[in-house]
């Protein structure tokens, strides 16, 4: 199964708001990103606007020639956003205020009528729904029970744990994302991860996609944009050989 590489370039936008300037472009970056090999760009529309911005959305959503997947709460400003926008991919995720970016997967299970509602409402705009969800059945579960065609998987906790308990939690990703597959779900899987930490999740062969954005906007910084996202493919490429 091939494995495809999207990259979040909300990062360039926090550096542009930094400054209330017109500049580093997240336009410009996304559209180097797809030139250099990304599959899709992942952009992260939050209630606060603390980087990316609605302009920003609307202008790639016209100009990206891969896939836009955008990032978003559950709330009904984000999905009249989407229903209007109409990217081709909408990623479900919690949202914190005071957080420094998503600290844990969404918990499905607790608001499922809400869920249903919202991946139903998505998917009559023909978007294509995702939930990020922890590696636990019952949240996976409870994705597909709610409609959701494709779950991502939080991969945040192996990401920050070393030694033992690292391989604690690529286990944990391992069994969850066979099980997600085999009741026919789409996995990808996203956050934290490095060119450490990588291929052990890119070579899990039920993986369709991950999503990376800030280690590779950091790489950049010493080796640019375009050789940071082919660094970067070419390692979860070589992870399926």
């Amino acid at each position: 199964m091939s494995i495809y590489l999207g990259i979040n370039i909300d990062h360039i936008a926090t550096i542009r708001q930094a400054r209330d300037a017109n500049y580093p472009s997240p336009i410009e970056a996304a559209l180097l990103c797809e030139k250099s090999g990304a599959d899709s760009i992942t952009l992260h529309l939050r209630e606060d606007r603390r980087h990316i911005q609605d302009a920003d959305v609307k202008i790639l959503r016209n100009q990206l020639t891969t896939k836009m997947n955008l990032e978003m709460a559950a709330t009904d400003e984000m999905i009249a956003i989407a229903r209007k926008i109409k990217p081709q991919d909408c990623c479900l995720v919690p949202e914190k205020r005071e957080e420094l970016t998503t600290e844990g997967g969404l918990d499905v299970v607790s608001q499922i009528p809400r869920m249903k509602d919202v991946c139903l409402c998505l998917g009559e705009s023909h978007i294509i729904v995702s939930l990020f969800v922890d590696a636990q059945k019952n949240q996976i579960d409870a994705a597909r029970e709610c409609g959701s065609p494709v779950i991502e998987l939080h991969t945040g906790h192996y990401a920050n744990a070393t030694n033992e308990a690292q391989l604690t939690e690529l286990e944990k990703i391992k069994t969850m994302t066979t099980y997600a597959h085999s009741i026919g779900l789409q996995v990808n899987a996203g956050h934290g991860l490095t060119l450490e930490n990588t291929t052990a999740i890119a070579k899990l062969p039920e993986i369709v996609e991950l999503n990376i954005g800030h280690s590779i906007i950091a790489r950049a910084m010493f080796i640019g944009l375009e050789a940071a996202t082919c660094e970067m493919k070419t390692l979860i490429l070589e992870a399926r050989e």
